[in-house]
This record gives C-alpha cells, sequence and structure tokens, in this order.
C-alpha cells in the first residue's frame, strides 16, 4: 500500500500577523482564514425557557469600534498576501457581520475576487430572541492573489465529480460540526466555539490545492485545516495565539492517519490531455479505412477514408468532411462533437468514438 509522501506539518504560537512576516515570502499554496467575526454582542445570549446559549463571547472577538477592526483586517490580509505565492489564493469565511468589510479590504489590498460561496448551513442554530430571520448561512470569498495571475489552482473536473458530474454551483449546503466532530475538552465542553466542520474544508482544499501544496491558516483554532490538509496529503502551517487551542490541534492532527497516495489523485483536467486527432486512431490501427460509423440511432451512417474524413450520402446530399463536420450537417446543426456523435462497433457494442480515443490517450501515457 502506497502511502503519501510525507508534508510539512507545523503550529506555531503567537500574534498572526507577526508569524506570518517571519515566514519566507511567497511559500505558502494557498490561505484559508477564519477571522474573528467581530459579532458585536451586548450580553448574554438566552433560550426561551432561560437558559444561556453558548455563544461567542471570547476576548478575541471583541474590537472598540469598527476602524479597529478594519486596521486588523488589513494587517493580517497584508501579511496573507506576501507569503502567497503570485499563483496562490485565499479563502475567508465570515458572517453579515464582518465579510462585508473584508471584502472591500480585499479589494483595496490588491486581491482579485474569484467567487462568493454562501455556505447554506442544513441545521443552523435558531434566532431565539425571534427578531430576525434565523441566521443560515455564511460567505466564503475566494481570492486570487492579484488580477494578472491566470494560473492559480481550480480543480474543476473534481468539483465536478464531487457533485455527480454536474458543474458545481457556489451555494453549499453542509451541516454545522456536530455530534462526534465536534472537538470537546475534558469537562465535555466545546474545546473551540467556532470550530468548522471538516466538509466544509475538505472541498476548499480539494478545489484550490494538490498534494505537496502548503496551506497557511492565520487563525487555527481547534485545527480543522491542519486534520483536512494532513489527510488530503497537503502540508499546513497553523497560526494559533491561544496556546490551549494549538495544544488541542496538536492532539487532533496527530491522531490524522493520511490517506493513501493513489487515493487523492485528482481526475486529470481534460484541457490537460495530449490532443489526439481523429487521423490517428487510423494510423495506429484502431479504426481501419472502410468501417462505418453511425449516429446514436443507427439510422445515420457515415464510412471512414484513409485521409481521417468521413462520407455520407442521403436525402441531405453527398458530403464529406472531418467528423465534427459530418455530424453537424447530417443534423443540420451549426457545430456538433464528433467523438460523442459518431458510434462504432466495439467488442459487440455500439460506443462512442470517444472510447477509442480514450485508448490512445491510455497508450501515450
Amino acid at each position: 500500500m502506497r502511502r503519501t509522501k510525507k508534508v510539512d506539518g507545523r503550529i506555531l504560537v503567537g500574534d498572526c500577523v507577526t508569524l506570518m512576516n517571519e515566514l519566507p515570502e511567497g511559500s505558502v499554496d494557498m490561505v484559508f482564514a477564519d477571522p474573528p467575526y467581530n459579532l458585536q454582542l451586548g450580553g448574554d445570549l438566552h433560550r426561551p425557557d432561560n437558559s444561556k446559549v453558548d455563544a461567542v463571547d471570547d476576548d478575541w472577538d471583541r474590537f472598540a469600534d469598527f476602524a479597529t477592526y478594519d486596521a486588523f483586517t488589513r494587517a493580517w490580509l497584508t501579511a496573507a498576501r506576501r507569503v502567497l505565492k503570485p499563483e496562490g489564493t485565499l479563502w475567508v469565511i465570515g458572517s453579515y457581520h464582518n465579510i462585508f468589510r473584508i471584502g472591500t479590504s480585499l479589494q483595496d489590498i490588491g486581491f482579485w475576487l474569484l467567487n462568493d460561496v454562501v455556505w447554506r448551513k442544513t441545521n443552523p442554530m435558531p434566532n431565539f430572541r425571534g427578531k430576525r430571520f434565523t441566521n443560515a448561512h455564511e460567505t466564503l470569498i475566494w481570492a486570487a492573489r492579484d488580477q494578472r495571475r491566470k494560473s492559480y489552482t481550480f480543480n474543476y473536473e473534481a468539483m465536478k465529480e464531487l457533485n455527480e458530474g454536474i458543474q458545481m454551483r457556489s451555494d453549499w449546503t453542509l451541516p454545522i460540526c456536530t455530534g462526534g466532530e465536534r472537538i470537546k475538552d475534558a469537562n465535555g465542553r466545546k474545546a473551540h466555539p467556532t470550530q468548522k466542520p471538516e466538509a466544509l474544508l475538505f472541498r476548499c482544499l480539494m478545489a484550490a490545492t494538490n498534494p505537496g501544496d502548503i496551506v497557511l491558516d492565520p487563525f487555527f483554532g481547534s485545527g480543522t485545516t491542519g486534520a483536512v490538509a494532513k489527510r488530503l496529503g497537503r502540508g499546513y502551517i497553523g497560526l494559533e495565539r491561544d496556546e490551549g487551542y494549538a495544544e488541542v490541534a496538536r492532539a487532533r492532527i496527530e491522531a490524522i492517519e493520511p490517506l493513501d497516495a493513489a487515493d487523492i489523485l485528482n481526475k486529470p483536467a481534460k484541457r490537460s490531455e495530449p490532443r489526439i486527432p481523429f487521423g490517428a486512431l487510423i494510423e495506429t490501427g484502431l479504426l481501419r479505412p472502410g468501417s462505418t460509423l453511425a449516429d446514436p440511432t443507427g439510422r445515420i451512417h457515415a464510412r471512414v477514408k484513409a485521409d481521417g474524413t468521413l462520407t455520407t450520402h442521403g436525402p441531405f446530399g453527398d458530403i464529406r468532411g472531418s467528423i465534427h463536420q459530418v455530424g453537424a450537417a447530417v443534423q443540420g446543426a451549426p457545430s456538433c462533437n464528433g467523438w460523442t456523435y459518431w458510434h462504432h462497433e466495439i467488442e459487440g457494442h455500439q460506443l462512442p468514438i470517444d472510447h477509442l480515443r480514450q485508448q490512445m490517450r491510455a497508450r501515450m501515457q
């Protein structure tokens, strides 16, 4: 059984801006940030039965005013942008309390926004006071380091496969962190109040990183980013100013078993596959001149010529051309993907000639 190559994993304790400024410039492939939300709670929150809600009321989420929060945001974003590789990307998550302010700072600093993603929670916390809509989602912003770079990582095919072969949308329906995934302290209380579900980080890392990449999390908390990164064969650098949270993260990540190397490789993007001209099938003998191809219904036929063209005769006249040109002509369509339109008998089954193209690619690889 082939294991993933050992990758770098570090947890550093201290101020995130100071620590990022000590890291080499252009040294990480992706940043995932879950910064303080600046919830601006005015006091304790209670349920209708007067029991206290376990809400975020820690000192790290308290800021004197919006100006202080904005200065903090610009400082950590600037530091994060410095350590990102030129082709790197950043994910940041927040609620309505802070995400719009962060979005403005991102653009002011020079990041280029790629998507905003809505994480719709299947099991959100109710609005106990009944004076507002239930806060059932959070927003993620995905941004490139700058507009000039077009070569950032996006594993489109992997995202499509995770979504049953359909292009993945920017609204993600996932549950919040509950049950056995929730990290507890020795007294059975939440080890961290804002622990994110691993499914959310799994999707972000699968979308925007490759095995061996380094992911930086400047607000490491209970270590969800590190846990998912280790499992998926990515390196991680976690920055956390609270030693207690850092210790929770260390113990959690230590117990993670990385997946086998072969199991984390993404499906190759179609645009990265070697180009196979139709004529190559004829040259290598996978398809013989004189063979007959048929449309999906089996009613229209075309004959393969030695020069890689097709000929057909019928009510639409005599036509000769490429697999795409002839396919379009017989349908009266402006264009046609001949690889999927034309079928050929392969091992007793009528299959698209794209099946032969894949055999050719396998030979080349």
